[in-house]
Protein backbone atom coordinates (compact mmCIF):
# COMPACT_ATOMS: atom_id res chain seq x y z
CA UNK A 1 0.00 0.00 0.00
CA UNK A 2 1.02 3.36 -0.89
CA UNK A 3 0.61 5.09 2.76
CA UNK A 4 2.55 2.32 4.50
CA UNK A 5 5.76 3.25 2.24
CA UNK A 6 5.46 6.89 3.57
CA UNK A 7 5.60 5.55 7.22
CA UNK A 8 9.52 6.10 6.60
CA UNK A 9 9.16 9.47 6.71
CA UNK A 10 9.31 10.34 10.56
CA UNK A 11 10.72 12.71 12.46
CA UNK A 12 13.47 15.09 11.25
CA UNK A 13 15.56 17.50 13.56
CA UNK A 14 17.05 21.08 11.77
CA UNK A 15 19.19 23.63 13.16
CA UNK A 16 18.52 26.93 11.65
CA UNK A 17 19.32 30.52 12.83
CA UNK A 18 16.72 33.52 12.34
CA UNK A 19 18.66 36.72 10.50
CA UNK A 20 19.35 37.57 14.22
CA UNK A 21 21.23 34.98 14.75
CA UNK A 22 18.68 33.36 17.10
CA UNK A 23 18.96 29.83 17.14
CA UNK A 24 16.44 27.35 16.77
CA UNK A 25 15.63 23.39 16.81
CA UNK A 26 12.82 23.07 14.11
CA UNK A 27 11.30 19.12 14.17
CA UNK A 28 9.59 18.03 11.30
CA UNK A 29 7.00 15.41 11.30
CA UNK A 30 5.40 13.60 8.43
CA UNK A 31 1.55 13.10 9.35
CA UNK A 32 2.85 14.97 12.68
CA UNK A 33 -0.02 15.63 15.21
CA UNK A 34 -1.54 19.03 15.78
CA UNK A 35 -4.85 20.71 16.33
CA UNK A 36 -7.36 22.08 14.69
CA UNK A 37 -7.19 25.29 16.77
CA UNK A 38 -3.20 25.95 16.37
CA UNK A 39 -3.62 25.49 12.64
CA UNK A 40 -6.28 28.00 12.50
CA UNK A 41 -3.89 30.37 14.20
CA UNK A 42 -0.93 29.62 12.12
CA UNK A 43 -3.42 30.15 9.12
CA UNK A 44 -4.72 33.10 10.42
CA UNK A 45 -0.51 34.61 10.76
CA UNK A 46 0.34 32.96 7.38
CA UNK A 47 -1.97 34.53 5.47
CA UNK A 48 -3.51 37.26 7.22
CA UNK A 49 -6.90 36.34 7.66
CA UNK A 50 -9.18 36.33 10.33
CA UNK A 51 -8.51 33.19 12.81
CA UNK A 52 -11.66 30.56 11.69
CA UNK A 53 -13.21 27.73 14.60
CA UNK A 54 -13.01 24.53 15.05
CA UNK A 55 -16.66 24.23 13.84
CA UNK A 56 -15.62 26.52 10.24
CA UNK A 57 -12.27 25.29 9.39
CA UNK A 58 -11.82 21.60 11.04
CA UNK A 59 -8.37 20.82 9.95
CA UNK A 60 -7.87 17.25 11.50
CA UNK A 61 -11.29 15.94 9.67
CA UNK A 62 -10.47 17.63 6.53
CA UNK A 63 -6.87 16.13 6.52
CA UNK A 64 -7.98 12.81 7.57
CA UNK A 65 -10.98 12.59 5.19
CA UNK A 66 -8.67 14.42 2.15
CA UNK A 67 -4.84 14.29 2.23
CA UNK A 68 -1.91 12.22 1.29
CA UNK A 69 -0.03 13.48 4.13
CA UNK A 70 1.26 16.55 5.59
CA UNK A 71 4.29 18.07 7.24
CA UNK A 72 4.60 19.80 10.72
CA UNK A 73 7.26 21.87 11.72
CA UNK A 74 7.68 22.57 15.57
CA UNK A 75 10.39 24.81 17.36
CA UNK A 76 9.55 22.86 20.95
CA UNK A 77 6.30 22.73 21.09
CA UNK A 78 5.03 25.62 18.88
CA UNK A 79 3.99 25.05 15.40
CA UNK A 80 6.05 27.21 13.43
CA UNK A 81 4.85 25.43 9.41
CA UNK A 82 2.79 23.35 7.76
CA UNK A 83 2.38 22.14 4.61
CA UNK A 84 -0.45 19.84 3.19
CA UNK A 85 -0.44 17.17 0.61
CA UNK A 86 -3.57 16.23 -1.09
CA UNK A 87 -3.70 13.50 -3.74
CA UNK A 88 -5.96 11.06 -6.35
CA UNK A 89 -5.38 8.40 -4.64
CA UNK A 90 -2.60 7.65 -7.32
CA UNK A 91 0.12 9.32 -9.27
CA UNK A 92 -0.55 12.77 -8.59
CA UNK A 93 -0.73 14.48 -5.45
CA UNK A 94 -0.70 18.98 -5.13
CA UNK A 95 0.92 21.04 -2.52
CA UNK A 96 -1.68 22.86 -0.56
CA UNK A 97 -1.31 25.84 2.23
CA UNK A 98 2.18 25.69 3.08
CA UNK A 99 2.80 28.07 6.24
CA UNK A 100 5.05 29.58 7.94
CA UNK A 101 4.92 31.79 11.13
CA UNK A 102 5.56 35.31 10.03
CA UNK A 103 8.17 35.15 13.04
CA UNK A 104 10.31 32.18 11.24
CA UNK A 105 10.75 33.36 7.87
CA UNK A 106 13.99 33.34 6.10
CA UNK A 107 15.12 30.41 8.47
CA UNK A 108 14.61 27.44 5.88
CA UNK A 109 11.40 26.32 6.96
CA UNK A 110 9.31 26.44 3.98
CA UNK A 111 11.92 25.28 2.45
CA UNK A 112 12.41 21.81 4.46
CA UNK A 113 8.22 21.53 4.84
CA UNK A 114 8.41 21.17 1.10
CA UNK A 115 11.42 19.17 1.12
CA UNK A 116 9.90 16.46 3.45
CA UNK A 117 6.65 16.59 1.76
CA UNK A 118 8.07 15.77 -1.85
CA UNK A 119 10.37 12.97 -0.04
CA UNK A 120 6.85 11.31 1.50
CA UNK A 121 4.70 11.63 -1.97
CA UNK A 122 7.78 10.20 -4.09
CA UNK A 123 8.02 7.19 -1.25
CA UNK A 124 4.16 6.82 -1.87
CA UNK A 125 4.94 5.84 -5.27
CA UNK A 126 3.81 9.44 -6.71
CA UNK A 127 4.57 10.28 -9.92
CA UNK A 128 3.69 13.85 -9.94
CA UNK A 129 3.62 16.86 -7.19
CA UNK A 130 1.60 19.61 -8.47
CA UNK A 131 1.66 23.57 -6.63
CA UNK A 132 0.33 26.41 -7.46
CA UNK A 133 0.70 30.20 -5.63
CA UNK A 134 0.83 33.78 -6.16
CA UNK A 135 3.65 35.21 -8.01
CA UNK A 136 5.71 36.77 -5.47
CA UNK A 137 6.69 33.09 -4.24
CA UNK A 138 7.86 32.19 -7.91
CA UNK A 139 11.63 32.18 -6.68
CA UNK A 140 10.54 30.10 -3.15
CA UNK A 141 8.62 27.62 -5.68
CA UNK A 142 11.06 27.05 -8.52
CA UNK A 143 14.25 28.41 -6.94
CA UNK A 144 14.55 26.59 -3.50
CA UNK A 145 12.27 24.01 -3.71
CA UNK A 146 12.86 22.91 -7.31
CA UNK A 147 9.93 22.48 -8.82
CA UNK A 148 9.56 24.01 -12.72
CA UNK A 149 7.10 26.20 -14.52
CA UNK A 150 4.47 24.58 -16.76
CA UNK A 151 0.89 25.50 -18.06
CA UNK A 152 -2.31 25.02 -16.13
CA UNK A 153 -5.06 26.68 -15.65
CA UNK A 154 -7.83 27.96 -12.91
CA UNK A 155 -11.19 28.85 -12.84
CA UNK A 156 -12.70 31.01 -10.02
CA UNK A 157 -15.91 29.37 -8.85
CA UNK A 158 -16.86 31.74 -6.14
CA UNK A 159 -17.26 35.74 -7.58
Amino acid sequence: MQLARCAAAGIRRVEATSGYGAAMTVRYKWRGAFSSDELNALHAAAFGTRVFTDEEWDWVDLTAKHSLGWVVARDEHRLVGFVNVVWDGLVHAWIQDTMVDPRDHHRGVGRQLVADAVAASRAAGCEWLHVDFDDDLRSFYFDACGFTPTNAGLIALQQ
